[in-house]
């Protein structure tokens, strides 16, 4: 067997180290606004026009304990982390 000649450790690249979002979408307007008050309460996250919010992975998985009815619609976008990170330094929260 060929031994690799490059015995450098593997690091995670810069966008593994960041915070992993998830978009999610509530499913009518009542849950939704039941569903953010629950969020409001435990997690961060932020609300779009188009009514779509990103949320931690385990804010997702609260809601759905919490038998909160939504859409999981994928990972949250480069623009919307922006955004989300744009909010958190405008309320002088510390990145972690």
């Amino acid at each position: 067997m060929r031994q690799r000649t490059n015995n450098t450790v593997k690091r995670a690249s810069p966008r593994q180290r960041e915070t992993v979002m998830v978009r999610i979408k509530f499913l009518d307007k009542e849950t939704e606004n039941e569903g953010l008050g629950f969020l409001m309460t435990q997690f961060s996250g932020s609300t779009f026009r188009s009514g779509e919010t990103i949320v931690p992975p385990e804010a997702a998985a609260a809601l759905a304990a919490e038998n909160y009815r939504f859409k999981v619609l994928g990972r949250a976008t480069d623009d919307q982390m922006a955004t989300f990170r744009s909010h958190l330094f405008g309320l002088g929260v510390k990145k972690i």
